[in-house]
């Protein structure tokens, strides 16, 4: 894949640069959304799947994907979910308060490629973090893609992210929006079922782009059902942000045979990753 990255000119990226957090609101009982703008008052110049290194000084730092479009320049978000000693210091944090932040990093989305096509996004649990920049890059340049298509999957309806965006793509005339969830509720209205139950709902042709991100488990039955449609595994983009920690590519931890997912990835075209066991 050709891709670009978006770098500041004689940017150093193992310098971090002060953000203030605008907003942060507790998502999910796990997951916090914060909205960050960083302190010098430039715009953070990004691809969509690139991924930022999060840090707070006394703790270390975390690789995130971007969860907003570089098209919307005041700020950008990022999700963090607590699982680790850094991560649970960060979403101690609330409006006001700094952090810091290294990138972007990585590779990103190929977009010259997904241009002009139909694109389908299929994301699940906090898969569709990564996925919501590029998903608002499409609606902010609508006119430039062809068909949109978004399969958005949970274990429960309680771990849903983005409500407010949910909101506006079950009612959308730009998006073709469905949803499921494993285990319903007593509010759940919707469908019940893993998300390749969502296929049958839509028409979808060999040509489509797709997009994956999700569990590891995930990718796998995704993929066979679009394999049972034509789409060519060239054209299908996975992000995969499995294991990272430095970002840069030194230490090794993100490491799958010849790959480094922070900076060969964390997008890769589905023919380059699925002989790599060890990324699903």
């Amino acid at each position: 894949m050709n891709h670009q990255c978006h770098w500041t000119e004689v940017e150093n990226i193992f310098m971090p640069r002060e953000a203030t957090i605008v907003r942060a609101e507790q998502a999910t009982p796990t997951e916090k959304h914060f909205t960050l703008a960083m302190k010098d008052g430039r715009a953070m110049e990004f691809q969509p799947g690139q991924i930022v290194e999060l840090g707070l000084f006394g703790y270390g730092e975390i690789p995130i994907g971007f969860a907003s479009s570089p098209t919307r320049t005041e700020s950008f978000d990022l999700v963090v979910r607590s699982v680790g000693r850094v991560s649970k210091a960060i979403n101690r944090l609330t409006g006001g308060d700094s952090v810091w932040v290294r990138g972007p990093l990585g590779h990103g989305f190929d977009l010259a490629g997904l241009r002009g096509q139909d694109v389908l996004i299929v994301a699940g649990g906090i898969g569709l973090c990564p996925t919501r920049s590029l998903i608002q890059y499409i609606l902010d340049r609508r006119d430039e893609f062809g068909r949109f298509i978004l399969f958005y999957g949970t274990r429960e309806p309680c771990l849903q992210l983005f409500r407010d965006d949910l909101a506006c793509w079950r009612g959308a005339d730009d998006v073709e929006y469905f949803e499921t969830v494993d285990v319903g509720d007593d509010t759940w209205t919707g469908n019940v079922g893993v998300i390749t139950t969502l296929f049958p709902k839509v028409e979808l042709t060999p040509e489509t782009r797709a997009v994956v991100c999700g569990p590891p488990i995930f990718y796998r039955f995704v993929v066979r059902e679009l394999d049972l449609i034509g789409v060519p595994r060239e054209n299908v983009f996975v992000d995969l942000e499995r294991r990272m920690k430095c970002g840069v590519g030194k230490c090794g931890h993100c490491q799958i045979n010849d790959k480094y997912v922070c900076v060969d990835g964390p997008v890769f075209s589905f023919a380059e990753v699925q002989d790599l066991e060890e990324a699903f």
